[in-house]
């Protein structure tokens, strides 16, 4: 269906910054004091800090349970059946005793049963964190050390629970001061490249149990069938002890005592425990935001680190190893029905049961089998290499994030691989910011849109006005960069003609100097012969000798004042020469644009660099008689140049306007005054708003040069005056010294 055309109109005025506010009533935003509010103490206070870290008291006490329970109870199930097999695989790409799966897989759901607000999550043992952790105890106790001690499985196990701790400090340390942002410098390809690399590493670890061994792929209820299968084959055929086939082994019943972390491990476990903090939360956070999309509710950034935290801290006294949420369980329990963490908790409380009264069932499960679990369950990650081919189409910068993630964890460590990327990842932001996408903008016809002429191929320039725009705000990274691009998309080489400006300029300087001294020398050649008088003293000439001096001092007065009219007009018009000093008037060619407007509105902060290049750019194009005008800043941003004292007597809040169509407007309407009166053009004022106000039609420098020409021959003419009346006083006293 075609849409139909609408049409608005709307007659203003044209807005400068300064009318804005003045109409708008611009005022001072008042400053809101959150600290202050963290201070108060009520019942009411009291109730909100406890639903925001306790959010189950939020839910639970409204639990429709004829609604919900039959769905959760069946979720819990279901992610329970998957748990079993992953709990026991993933201990071992740990490096531990498949029983502490178990135990990671019951501790840490209650604990986010509790303080947890995503609902749909799946928290437990996870491959990517399961094989972070394996690289830790491994390197710390290796299988040398493994082998031949007899304390080694209990010194592995006391590593992953201070790790696990250590992990569970760091995210709810970084939870209470509400540094979950931090996730946000963690992109999409970067994590989907990160988790698609661990699952290459998890899958090279798993295929010395595996090696010779072609197994079918199973998932959901039937991995459960055939891990019980397995076991009962193993433990008819003995194969531990006919084949030597490794097999999980005693896994003894009930539960441990809490122990208390290695203080003394804290160190060499810093840097590592920082990195799974930060992967967990990373990958628990993004599915728990996808499923709040789909589902219609919040998931609180802050408040999920927390419960992370503290599911790591309290399951690391209990001998667990750090865990997060896993891919493939949490979309069974969304797809099983679950609504809230309900199927959570009874998936964990069915995993109780199996520590307790189950455990020694699967003793004789062999490792392969766990194995071969584990590899099943990383076809969700491994499919992940499609991504390749999306990006390629989507985003090549993307993909270029997703590869290099992939291969320097691939080459390195996982804890380096994640430094590299995300380094990788903030320097590619930066470079996309120095290299931003700069434009000159036309009118699109009848309307007050501007755009690329390069994109648009009905926009039009306006005539005599260019229009520059950045895609990325300015700062000092790039200001240096959006200046010249600015000179060069102009058409115009600004700093040539500034530069044959100003040597011009020096040259008639030099010139009128010169002048000034040849007019010095010819003053003083006529008066020594004016004055070069001579008188005699012979009493029968005297008459003579008189009227022809009364003769000569008549016509060297009238001389006399002709010659210093003629020297004060030629002085004046000296000085009056460089006021004149127009690009015309030089014989430079002048730019074919009259004002220059820049568009501001991708500006979201300016620096000092910043402030700078922009009062640069105001001078460069004013020296080449071009006016700049600024348009559609922020707010904020143009409180940061208030603060930065920007705005000055030659640039003012009336350069900036509200937008870019009432800075054209202004700028045509200008041009259109000062054709008018070609000498008001010359002479208008550097308020662009008041065109009305005068220049001073002489420069300083100029008027001082033509007051002091004036002066100089001023006191030339007084000194010749009284010197005419000196030698006519001698004149006239000689008859009575002779007689």
């Amino acid at each position: 269906m075609e849409r139909r055309r609408r049409d608005y109109y709307m007659e203003r005025p044209v807005l400068n910054q300064e009318q804005l506010e003045e109409l708008g009533h611009l005022g001072s935003v008042p400053r809101t004091y959150r600290w202050r509010s963290w201070l108060q103490c009520s019942r009411a206070r009291v109730r909100t800090l406890l639903i925001q870290h306790l959010p189950v008291l939020a839910w639970l006490p409204r639990y429709p349970v004829r609604d919900w329970l039959l769905g959760d109870l069946l979720s819990g199930l279901s992610v329970a059946i998957m748990q079993l097999p992953q709990g026991l695989a993933y201990a071992l790409l740990a490096g531990l005793p498949p029983v502490f799966g178990l135990y990671s897989s019951v501790y840490p759901v209650f604990v986010y049963f509790l303080f947890g607000t995503s609902r749909h999550i799946s928290v437990g043992t996870f491959a990517v964190m399961s094989v972070m952790v394996g690289s830790v105890t491994e390197s710390l106790a290796p299988d040398e050390a493994f082998l031949q001690a007899s304390n080694t499985t209990d010194i592995r196990v006391q590593l992953a629970s201070t790790l696990s701790v250590l992990v569970g400090l760091f995210q709810v340390g970084l939870g209470l001061v509400r540094f979950g942002f931090v996730v946000t410098y963690l992109s999409e390809p970067l994590v989907r490249g990160y988790t698609t690399a661990a699952a290459v590493h998890v899958f090279v670890s798993q295929l010395k149990y595996v090696f010779g061994l072609h197994l079918s792929s199973h998932s959901g209820p039937l991995s459960l069938i055939y891990l019980i299968g397995a076991t009962g084959i193993s433990y008819s055929l003995d194969l531990k002890h006919r084949f030597r086939v490794d097999i999980v082994g005693n896994i003894p019943a009930g539960l441990v005592p809490p122990v208390a972390p290695s203080p003394e491990r804290f160190t060499e476990l810093m840097g590592n425990a920082f990195t799974i903090a930060v992967v967990g939360f990373a990958i628990a956070i993004s599915l728990g935001k996808i499923f709040a999309l789909r589902h219609g509710y919040r998931v609180d950034s802050n408040q999920e680190l927390v419960a992370l935290g503290l599911s790591n801290l309290i399951g690391g006294l209990f001998q667990c190893f750090p865990v997060s949420c896993s891919m493939s369980r949490s979309l069974v329990q969304e797809s099983a029905g679950s609504h809230t963490q309900v199927a959570g908790a009874i998936s964990a409380f069915f995993i109780l049961i199996i520590i307790l009264k189950l455990g020694g069932l699967f003793r004789e499960l062999p490792k392969a089998v766990l194995a071969a679990t584990i590899i099943v369950n990383l076809k969700g990650m491994l499919m992940q290499f499609t991504d390749i081919c999306s990006l390629w189409k989507a985003n090549r910068v993307d993909l270029l994030i997703w590869l290099v993630t992939f291969v320097a964890t691939i080459l390195l460590n996982l804890d380096l691989g994640l430094a590299v990327a995300v380094v990788f990842s903030l320097l590619l932001v930066v470079i996309r910011t120095q290299l931003p996408h700069y434009s000159i903008l036309g009118q699109v016809p009848d309307t007050d849109i501007y755009r690329d002429v390069a994109e648009y191929s009905e926009a039009r320039e306006v005539p005599g006005v260019k229009i520059f725009r950045s895609s990325a705000t300015m700062y000092f990274a790039n200001a240096e960069l959006y200046s010249d691009t600015l000179k060069q998309r102009c058409g115009v080489d600004v700093d040539h003609l500034i530069s044959q400006k100003k040597k011009l300029l020096k040259k008639q300087e030099l010139k009128l100097k010169r002048l000034q001294k040849e007019k010095q020398l010819q003053k003083q050649v006529a008066f020594s012969k004016d004055t070069s008088v001579s008188v005699s003293v012979n009493t029968s000439l005297r008459d003579v000798d008189i009227n022809n001096v009364e003769g000569a001092k008549a016509k060297q007065e009238s001389t006399g004042d002709d010659e210093l009219e003629g020297t004060v007009a030629s002085d004046q018009e000296d000085a009056e020469a460089p006021v004149m000093a127009t690009l015309n008037a030089l014989g430079l060619p002048q730019p074919d644009f009259h004002s220059l407007i820049l568009d501001m509105s991708a500006l979201s902060f300016v620096d000092t660099v910043c402030l700078k290049k922009l009062k640069n750019i105001f001078h460069d194009f004013r020296e080449i008689e071009v006016e700049v005008y600024m348009a559609a800043c922020h707010s904020p941003v143009i409180t940061q140049l208030e603060a930065g004292h920007f705005f000055d007597a030659s640039i003012t809040k009336q350069h900036l306007f509200a937008s870019v169509h009432d800075a054209v407007i202004f700028a045509l309407q200008s041009s259109r005054a000062s054709s008018i009166n070609p000498v008001s053009h010359l002479q208008m004022a550097t308020d662009p708003c008041r065109p009305w106000k005068r220049r001073n039609p002489i420069s300083d420098r100029a008027l001082l040069l033509g007051v002091l020409h004036m002066l100089d021959a001023l006191l030339v003419h007084i000194e010749s005056h009284l010197q005419r009346l000196a030698t006519q006083h001698q004149i006239k006293g000689t008859p009575t010294q002779s007689g």
